[in-house]
């Protein structure tokens, strides 16, 4: 029972069940290049899972290890496990370095150059612990984090470059900035008392909920072209794809009317209920259109 509530801890420790928001995406880039390569390979797909767990617990964790004096000063942040003491810096920073360490064999056993490229994705991973200590744009650099998702999956096929996955790349940026954007809301008033950057401190609430909807509405037209050019270059995909964009953008549409300024009581249902949906409604419903 021990082993088992420690092994719980360390995955309320890095939010696990976030993964479901890029790890759809990089599902896609990987379907995609097994189009292109014209073959599936189990151990690639199970290599690329593992990239993303690996990396992505990664950098939770270090995001949690750097924050934990701020997240300790912070009434909503105070009950995390660093700085309540259920897990300790040291063993937070072993944890840290191990999937590092897991992240670089898994990316060194699918082709060298994601291997080589493995070190340039954990400095943005990583990196972006540090941006709210000196920019605004930090939510962006969350978005590029999660944005390698389809253009390294793509890569771990192909150890090429493509546009497709490029341009969902750029979706997923939009999309997590928007949405990064509407959930530093709650922390505001706080971030402004520690000096910490964020849309919300530099424009006030009004004005980060209008750069969110416009974040919001690029991505749409970025995924309108997305799907246009995937139709052009695999005309065996069909309309479910459309209807996965369609649906998607729904979600967005939804999560904006959740929340209004002086009324943040939805941002956990905007949040992370209606990201998860639309990531997994998206991702799932193009993967299935590529093989139906």
């Amino acid at each position: 029972m021990a082993t088992l509530s420690r092994i719980g801890n360390y995955l309320s420790l890095i939010k696990f069940s976030h993964t479901i928001f890029a790890l759809p995406f990089a599902l896609l880039g990987f379907f995609l290049a097994v189009l292109d390569a014209g073959e599936l390979e189990l151990p690639d797909l199970l290599l690329v899972v593992l990239c993303m767990v690996f990396a992505r617990s990664a950098a939770m964790a270090f995001n949690r290890w750097q924050d934990r004096d701020i997240d300790g000063k912070n009434p909503r942040t105070a009950v995390r496990e660093i700085p309540a003491g259920v897990i300790s810096s040291r063993s937070a920073l072993g944890f840290i370095f191990l999937n590092c360490g897991l992240f670089i064999l898994c990316a060194w056993l699918l082709n060298p150059l994601c291997f080589w490229l493995s070190p340039v994705a954990l400095l943005v991973i990583l990196g972006y612990s540090y941006t709210k200590r000196f920019t605004y744009l930090c939510h962006f650099v969350l978005g590029l984090g999660l944005a390698l998702a389809p253009i390294g999956a793509y890569l771990a096929v192909t150890a090429q470059w493509a546009l497709l996955p490029v341009l969902y790349g750029v979706v997923v940026l939009l999309w997590v900035a928007g949405f990064d954007i509407i959930y530093a809301l709650q922390d505001e008033g706080f971030d402004r008392e520690e000096a910490l950057f964020s849309i919300p401190v530099r424009l006030g609430t009004v004005n980060a909920l209008r750069l969110g909807r416009a974040l919001h509405f690029l991505c749409a037209s970025v995924l309108v072209i997305a799907l246009s050019y995937q139709a052009q270059q695999y005309p065996q995909v069909a309309w479910l794809s459309f209807l996965a964009g369609g649906l998607f953008l729904a979600c967005l549409v939804y999560q904006h009317s959740l929340v209004k300024p002086g009324d943040l009581s939805q941002i956990n249902l905007a949040f992370f209920t209606t990201n998860g949906v639309a990531s997994l409604v998206f991702g799932g419903l193009c993967i299935l259109d590529i093989y139906v």
